[in-house]
């Protein structure tokens, strides 16, 4: 009897996508399309649901809601016209937690993040690549988007360090 990762590897790869205002950018939306078209990956898109503290204590999360949701329609809508199998979620307003809960019910086998730059990015201020990496196994992806400058890029790893 096949195990539960055989039968996966021969669907292909499950690619699981964290992404907020950045869910447009052209370099995003190339790497998922070279990724599910080399080994008929299917992809899970997550918009996390950005609030405010104030908002999400308020338990007032319905535009942020309403927000994610349009900017998840519109990934899809773009990932469809290129031929690319893929369904969405809004998630957790904590992109880590929003991981968790996609992988909970989507175990991917590769994660790509896009944030924007360092400057504008609230997400590399608390270092989210860095995070999902020392969390989980899966490889990460990280994918910069400036959407104001169109001025898009993937990320190179942060080194790690090595005792002498």
């Amino acid at each position: 009897m096949a195990d539960e990762r055989s039968v996966g590897a021969a669907q292909g790869r499950r690619i699981l996508v964290i992404s907020n205002e950045t869910a447009t950018g052209a370099v995003l939306h190339q790497a998922i399309r070279f990724r599910a078209r080399n080994v008929s990956g299917e992809v899970l898109v997550v918009a996390p649901a950005l609030t405010s503290r104030l908002r999400h204590w308020m338990s007032d999360v319905d535009a942020a809601r309403r927000a994610a949701e349009e900017r998840l329609q519109a990934c899809l809508a773009r990932l469809a016209v290129a031929g690319i199998r893929a369904r969405g979620e809004v998630g957790d307003g904590d992109p880590l937690q929003a991981i968790a809960d996609a992988l909970s019910v989507f175990p991917a086998d590769e994660i790509i993040i896009a944030t924007h730059p360092e400057e504008r990015s609230h997400w590399l201020t608390h270092d989210l690549p860095g995070r999902a990496r020392a969390r989980f196994p899966q490889p990460i992806l990280h994918i910069v988007v400036d959407v104001a400058r169109h001025d898009e890029y993937v990320a190179p790893p942060a080194p790690t360090l090595t005792a002498s």
